[in-house]
């Protein structure tokens, strides 16, 4: 095989690759075989009918497709290969048909992985980014818990106060007619935790139990329901019952309660520990950020629209998945949204951009350091990520095989290592 290559257009090659009569006749051989078990000739049972009878029935320029078929996406793969690109769009490909024993020709056109200019990228300058953790933070965390961990405690009398939670029953109408989706019963409302109409909780607030309240509000001009949305409406409210958060105090038995510790001493260092790996950690990934974002800003490179268009649609497949995990789909938020796929895609479309350049970039990186990556590394990571699953490595491995999985994953770990190599190279005041 020969494979002549040409740049026609930026980021676009061409690709002219000669294809010798031997191999294809292997082509054509493997196409007689195909052929033979698929179709039904009478008098022959299939993959017994001689080559003449199958060729006189579904004509010699179909087997000639069925041997292209098979051939042109090997030679191809093989042309790239050796001439080291990397495509991002499916290929053009031209069948040039063979002259007595003159090679068949392919031409192919294809867009290709586009070059980096790589600017500064070993002894970028960063500041020390602080990773401290004060008393103030552990006494924050302790609140947390003793939130997490409070009674409610329903209220005999009293007004209801902001962070208590109101039991109510309510019905909403706009112009003296109510409206669909506005009424509730036995209802319990935390005051503050904004979860209803701006202002509705609010006037809540001081509200007894038994009391009849009438709320005033309007709805948000973005809100979800465009019948809805700019509206004033009054809402009649019914105070069925109060209840106030109960705090424990900070002891030892509150310890033993929340904690496999036995004194509030040890929660105290248990939690400071915790907060300075989670504080190390956020530092070091802020370091590693404000590194990649120096490394791009002294970069050029130009993205092709399609590299852009596939990453967008891999962020909104992301955001997809996770309003999935909140029982919504992405025709339900457009429609709560008031907006289209293409205003979807038009915000998205900038992230990814500059997601697409940082990946380019780091890419470039460690192809001109020769970062790669080992078995035992593939393996770690494999057995890092079942734990997290509760998985075996061994399952979870060919779980990824089966997905194709391997090729992203030894290639996140090239990025994750790159990203360390500028680390390490970085200049730290």
């Amino acid at each position: 095989m020969k494979v002549n290559m040409e740049k026609i257009e930026k980021n676009v090659v061409s690709l002219e690759i000669e294809v010798d009569q031997e191999k294809f006749r292997e082509g054509v051989e493997k196409a007689y075989t195909k052929i033979s078990k698929k179709v039904s000739i009478p008098g022959f049972r299939k993959g017994k009918a001689p080559r003449a009878i199958i060729e006189n029935h579904v004509g010699k320029d179909y087997i000639n497709e069925e041997a292209l078929e098979m051939i042109v996406p090997e030679v191809y793969f093989a042309a790239i290969q050796e001439k080291g690109i990397e495509p991002i769009d499916k290929p053009d490909v031209e069948v040039v048909p063979a002259e007595g024993e003159k090679p068949l020709i392919l031409k192919v056109k294809v867009q290709v992985k586009p070059e980096v200019e790589l600017g500064q990228y070993i002894g970028l300058e960063v500041e020390k980014i602080d990773s401290e953790v004060t008393e103030t933070d552990i006494e924050a965390e302790l609140e947390k818990l003793r939130e997490r961990h409070a009674q409610l405690v329903s209220l005999e009398e009293g007004p209801a106060e902001l962070g208590d939670s109101a039991v109510i029953d309510f019905e909403g109408f706009i112009d003296g007619v109510a409206f669909g989706g506005g009424a509730g019963t036995e209802y319990s409302l935390q005051l503050g935790s904004g979860s209803f109409i701006p202002g509705f909780e609010e006037q809540l607030v001081g509200a007894r139990i038994g009391e009849d309240k009438e709320v005033r509000v309007t709805f948000p001009e973005n809100y979800h329901s465009t019948d809805l949305a700019g509206k004033e409406a009054v809402f009649k409210v019914v105070v069925k019952a109060i209840k106030r958060k109960e705090l424990a105090d900070l002891d030892d038995e509150f310890a033993k309660d929340v904690s496999e510790f036995v004194t509030l001493e040890e929660l105290k260092k248990d939690i400071l520990n915790r907060l300075k790996e989670a504080a190390r950690q956020q530092a070091d990934n802020r370091l590693k950020d404000e590194l990649v974002e120096k490394a791009l800003q002294g970069s050029q490179v130009e993205v092709p629209d399609i590299m852009i268009k596939e990453k967008t649609d891999y962020l909104i497949q992301s955001f997809s998945r996770k309003l999935g995990m909140q029982g919504l789909n992405l025709d339900d938020y457009l429609k709560f949204s008031n907006t289209d796929m293409a205003s979807i895609q038009a915000e998205y479309r900038p992230a990814a951009e500059k997601a697409v350049k940082i990946d380019l970039i780091l890419d470039a990186i460690a192809a001109k350091e020769k970062v790669d990556v080992t078995d035992e590394e593939i393996e770690a990571k494999i057995a890092e990520m079942a734990g997290r699953y509760n998985s075996e490595p061994g399952t979870f491995r060919q779980w990824l095989e089966n997905a194709g999985n391997m090729e992203p994953l030894k290639k996140s770990i090239i990025i994750d290592k790159t990203i360390e190599f500028l680390q390490e190279k970085a200049v730290v005041k």
